[in-house]
């Protein structure tokens, strides 16, 4: 009879669990059968690059620095014929940044940073200056088309603003207090903040990256050097700033290029914000809405039957919070469109159908 060895046994077992475990391990990470620390989920290379040095070479080129110049006129005293002539040094310029977009010298920038310029020079980041023309500017969304006339110009590239995500690496280029151009560094903070104050429009990216003054107008990129957003603005000392997607300034360009303008959609309506001590005097409780306070003869909402004291709570069916879902919604139309709208008239619902036309540049709905 043979001797059974304990020992044998002892080893099988230890050898065979040791197999099982390496299986699990192989089927939950494939990637460490792979060479190399690149591909180890562990290794410190996948936790992002050590600089961002490479993404900042492919955008700060078409980073530019904008000096707006604005003349006082002190023609008093002058005779007549020369008091359009004579014109004193100009005043403190105003300072910022753009973004060249095509190769053909069309700059974005903000319209605040050459709002009322009587010159506006471009200098580039290889030293070469220019004077630059506006095509075209957009107020509602503070953004504005340059044209330079130079050669071999370099371009932005552009990113997906769809694609960005809470969490991302974001980097702001420009010029900040003039002092040439320099790369903040922060991630994206936020998407979609539309009730900041600043523009008419909103869709910002907030971010933590500092846009200090003179980096408005600049560009805002991903860590692939791609720009997201072109940079807008910082609330003071507190480290939140905002940047204007790029689609959204990209479809404003293209308006601007066909148009001579944004076509928006216009109602023809002024109104104000509910709030509950307004519904109160109503008679009226738990309704989000906007109240009319003024109707635009022959305008879009007078033509629709709408009345000042109406509420409007719906358009399309989506539910009105305030004035800028109105505001908003309705610039989404184009002249033509028409839209459904519901409220509410001496506590009792209603319902009508208005057709938009073209918004004036003005800031009613």
């Amino acid at each position: 009879m043979p001797i059974k060895n304990n020992s044998t046994h002892f080893l099988f077992g230890w050898a065979l669990l040791g197999l099982i475990i390496g299986g699990l391990v192989l089927t939950l990470w494939p990637s460490l059968t792979k060479n190399g620390d690149d591909q180890n989920p562990f290794s410190l290379h996948n936790m992002g690059p050590v600089s961002y040095a490479a993404a900042v070479n492919k955008a700060a080129s078409a980073v530019v620095s904008i000096k707006a110049l604005r003349f006082a006129k002190n023609n008093s005293g002058l005779p007549d014929p020369l008091k359009n002539v004579i014109e004193t040094p100009p005043l403190k310029p105003n300072r910022g940044s753009g973004v060249i977009m095509s190769d053909r010298g069309f700059i974005l920038t903000n319209y605040h940073v050459i709002a009322d310029a009587d010159k506006i020079l471009v200098t580039l980041n290889d030293g070469r200056q220019a004077e630059a023309n506006i095509l075209g500017s957009d107020p509602d969304t503070d953004l504005a088309v340059l044209a330079i006339q130079l050669q071999q110009l370099p371009e932005i590239r552009f990113a997906d603003s769809n694609k960005i995500h809470v969490g991302d690496v974001v980097l702001a280029i420009g010029n900040p207090f003039g002092i040439g151009q320099t790369v903040t560094q922060g991630i994206i903070s936020a998407t979609g903040r539309d009730r900041v104050g600043l523009n008419t429009y909103e869709n910002f990216i907030q971010t933590d990256a500092a846009i200090n003054p003179g980096n408005s107008g600049g560009a805002l990129i991903n860590a692939y050097g791609e720009i997201v957003g072109i940079n807008s603005a910082t609330l003071t000392q507190s480290g939140i700033s905002f940047a204007i997607p790029i689609d959204m300034a990209l479809d404003v360009v293209q308006q601007m290029f066909k148009h001579g303008g944004v076509i928006r959609g216009w109602l023809g309506v002024e109104g104000g914000d509910i709030n509950p001590q307004m519904l109160q005097q109503f008679g009226l409780q738990n309704i989000q809405g906007v109240l009319i306070t003024d109707v635009f003869t022959n305008g879009p909402a007078d033509l629709a039957g709408l009345e000042v004291g109406d509420i409007i709570t719906q358009i399309n069916q989506t539910s009105i919070r305030d004035t800028r879902d109105v505001l908003n919604i309705v610039a989404q139309g184009k002249p033509g469109d028409k839209i459904l709208i519901a409220g509410i008239r001496q506590r009792q619902s209603f319902m009508t159908t208005a057709t938009l036309d073209q918004r004036p540049q003005s800031s009613n709905l």
